[in-house]
């Protein structure tokens, strides 16, 4: 485990500081741990009493503020009884009982009137609050900040910790967007702390403390190969460990092509995290942030979608910063696989009878099978797919990973504006000599939509720098035609060859 507290020193300085903040940041990424090991840390250290509770058994509260207010404090004295503190460091019990509404600012009140140490309170999982339960208990603690001058004893320092940004609480508790409101702890928009993702170099010295332990090594290509996979998330990066040492058992130098194999089991098998990840994509706000990077248009941009686009972030869907594109290409995998597992049930076509008698695969024949299924249902599946922008790309791509994926591997790379997907095709096969060979077929795939001219100049274009980044000689550019004057269903398949900028020799396929 790499030390929590060195992933957040600003918050150390905040609490000195006596600040109310937010730490926010995807689900499974060591916030609660962090926390947990930073309230220690305080506390051991002899002037503050920090506490960590959740608020997460306030869900169930909804609406009822009075019914929150009591789950909060029952969580708050549960977290107590087993903090083994000195009795004068524990809260008050019973609580004192006043009236639904102020019971929770009452209590902390009362708290910190006994402490003979500052207070220091973090929440953790504030987003199990709902609707008036949030707007009542963030009021409380506004109104207990703005007492504090005043002489009235109340924690020094709060800490709202959950997946959203300080924008959401700000609003919940009775603020504006883009006003300065100094009485509000609440507006303190430049402390809200986002608990980054894992550098290259902290995935490595993770990694070392299992072989310092164990003696088991991961090569550096392996570590390298997780960081590209990954990008630090840490609970993928944890997973992937887990997945070779544990689930596949391996006692050996963990290798490049282990790491391959458990990114491959865990997108299989969608372990919680990635299956309560991708249950988000049918909400209607994660959708038009993610469908035009699938599409690989330039979304609207205005307010809603700014808002959207912070909350996709803060989930950890796409990346923070631009280009907007999704944030890890485990995620790229999994959020097409997802949607195109629909599409995927329509594909009867025997992936064995792709195998050519040298063990290589036929892609040119794969092509004309899609002919034939995009033919037969691909007008039905366009109206059937929800993300109705990326259709092309979503049937598209369930059809080659129902094909390919049985004994070969996909990599597709898709981001907003680039008016493309890439996808890489790398099978695996025994050459001649018994040497174990991988063949490499590159893809380009562009939508011909209404008012817009023939993209395939673009597309030869874009294929050509594809091709120079793989160092391939060749690929397949697929135009999927959308507009309204496009030929008969019947009628779409055509192939032709074409030459690239650069002089390469390529396959177009209209559909």
């Amino acid at each position: 485990m790499l030390p929590p507290t060195q992933r957040l020193p600003q918050a150390r300085e905040l609490i000195e500081m006596d600040r109310y903040f937010v730490l926010h940041a995807p689900r499974q990424t060591g916030k609660t741990t962090a926390l947990r090991t930073l309230a220690s840390e305080l506390t051991a250290e002899g002037d503050i009493a920090a506490m960590l509770f959740s608020c997460e058994r306030a869900k169930s509260a909804g609406d009822d503020y009075a019914a929150a207010e009591s789950l909060l404090l029952d969580s708050l004295r549960q977290a107590a009884k087993w903090s083994g503190w000195p009795e004068e460091l524990l809260p008050p019990d019973p609580w004192p009982q006043v009236t639904p509404g102020s019971r929770f600012g009452a209590a902390l009140t009362e708290w910190c009137h006994r402490c003979p140490r500052r207070v220091v309170l973090f929440l953790d999982e504030i987003d199990a609050l709902q609707g008036n339960s949030m707007v009542s208990i963030l009021s409380q603690l506004r109104d207990g900040h703005n007492a504090r001058p005043g002489g009235q004893p109340f924690p020094t320092s709060v800490v709202l910790c959950g997946l959203r940004d300080l924008r959401d609480y700000k609003v919940a508790s009775g603020g504006e967007l883009g006003r300065s409101n100094p009485a509000s702890p609440f507006n303190i928009v430049t402390e809200s702390l986002r608990l980054g993702d894992f550098t290259a170099d902290e995935i490595a010295e993770l990694y070392d403390q299992h072989t310092q332990a164990t003696g088991q090594e991961f090569i550096k290509d392996a570590v390298d190969r997780v960081f590209e996979l990954t990008q630090g998330q840490p609970l993928l990066v944890n997973a992937i460990a887990y997945e070779i040492t544990i689930q596949m058992k391996v006692t050996s130098a963990i290798t490049v092509g282990q790491v391959e194999d458990a990114k491959e089991r865990l997108i299989r098998k969608r372990a919680t995290h990635l299956d309560a990840l991708v249950a988000r994509l049918r909400e209607p706000r994660v959708k038009r942030v993610i469908e035009p990077i699938l599409a690989g248009d330039f979304p609207d941009v205005d307010l809603t979608f700014s808002d959207d686009l912070s909350y996709v972030r803060d989930l950890g869907l796409v990346k923070q910063k631009p280009p907007l594109e999704v944030a890890n290409p485990i995620y790229r995998e999994v959020i097409l696989r997802v949607l195109g597992d629909p599409s995927e049930q329509y594909v009867m076509a025997d992936p064995h009878s792709f195998v050519l008698p040298d063990g290589r695969f036929d892609l040119p024949r794969l092509l004309q099978e899609f002919v034939v299924f995009w033919r037969e249902h691909g007008e039905v599946l366009i109206r059937q797919e929800g993300y109705h922008e990326a259709a092309c790309q979503i049937i598209l791509m369930a059809f080659l990973h129902r094909l390919v994926n049985g004994g070969g591997q996909l990599d597709r790379e898709y981001a907003a504006g680039t008016k493309r997907l890439d996808v890489l095709v790398r099978w695996p096969y025994i050459g001649p000599e018994g040497e174990r060979l991988t063949q490499r077929e590159a893809m380009e795939l562009k939508v011909w939509r209404a008012g817009e001219n023939d993209p395939m100049s673009d597309g030869l274009a874009q294929l050509d720098r594809c091709l120079d980044r793989l160092t391939l000689t060749t690929g397949a550019l697929v135009i999927f035609d959308r507009r309204p004057e496009a030929p008969p269903w019947k009628a779409r398949g055509a192939f032709e060859q074409a030459t690239t900028p650069s002089g390469r020799q390529v396959t177009i396929l209209r559909v």
